[in-house]
């Protein structure tokens, strides 16, 4: 029997970034559900604590097994995502993938 996946990513955005790019940004992580096969749930959020160690975002998506994780990051979908919005607008992105 197949496991159910979690993805997160943790965003640290540049300097320079403004919160209308970084709306776009994570609407354009949430428009993925619908793009990307084998995704169950999306939720993005900014962090409200002084605990995140200067992230500022995070992306944590339910998947419904590995199989379609490891289909997600190659997909054109995300790797537009990644390449459009991400990439330029961010210093760092840490990620952590586990089963349930």
């Amino acid at each position: 029997m197949s496991r159910e996946v979690i993805h997160i990513v943790l965003f640290r955005w540049n300097d320079d970034v403004n919160q209308e790019t970084i709306e776009l940004i994570k609407q354009e992580l949430l428009n993925l559900k619908n793009a990307v096969g084998g995704i169950l749930d999306t939720y993005v959020g900014d962090d409200f604590s002084t605990r995140s160690k200067g992230y500022h975002t995070a992306l944590c998506t339910r998947f419904v097994d590995k199989q379609a994780l490891l289909a997600y990051g190659p997909s054109d979908a995300h790797q537009r995502v990644v390449t459009q919005f991400v990439r330029p607008n961010s210093s760092d992105i840490l990620a952590f993938d586990f089963e349930i």
